[in-house]
């Protein structure tokens, strides 16, 4: 069975293309280091909670937009494997401070499927 990482951040509206050509990157960074699927969504149909929701769970502000990613590999072994590459590739070095979105309220999690169809 699979193994995903899954990630949630909000990008400023006026960023989301600076966003976009850094996500086209790293997928590519990721499927060439052998990652099975790379997505990168933006939120769409994504209501504001009273208590919990994507928006909230990111502080997302009015002008910001949430993102929803995930990469799927073929075990959480291939998972590590990927993923020291990819933290060792020089082509994702970036400056934080440069950064299109706050890293601070991103979220991110490795995820054990226990059904797939």
């Amino acid at each position: 069975m699979s193994y995903v990482d899954g990630f949630v951040l909000a990008v400023p509206k006026a960023n989301l293309e600076r966003y976009k050509a850094m996500a086209k990157l790293a997928g590519s960074v990721w499927m060439e280091h052998g990652a099975r699927a790379y997505v990168e969504a933006a939120a769409d149909d994504v209501p504001m909670g009273e208590l919990t929701s994507f928006p909230r769970a990111v502080q997302a502000k009015d002008d910001e937009l949430v993102v929803f990613s995930y990469v799927v590999y073929e075990s959480r072994a291939h998972r590590d494997e990927v993923m020291t590459k990819v933290m060792a590739d020089p082509r994702l070095k970036c400056d934080v401070e440069g950064m299109p979105f706050d890293g601070k309220r991103m979220f991110l999690g490795g995820f054990q499927p226990f059904l797939e169809l």
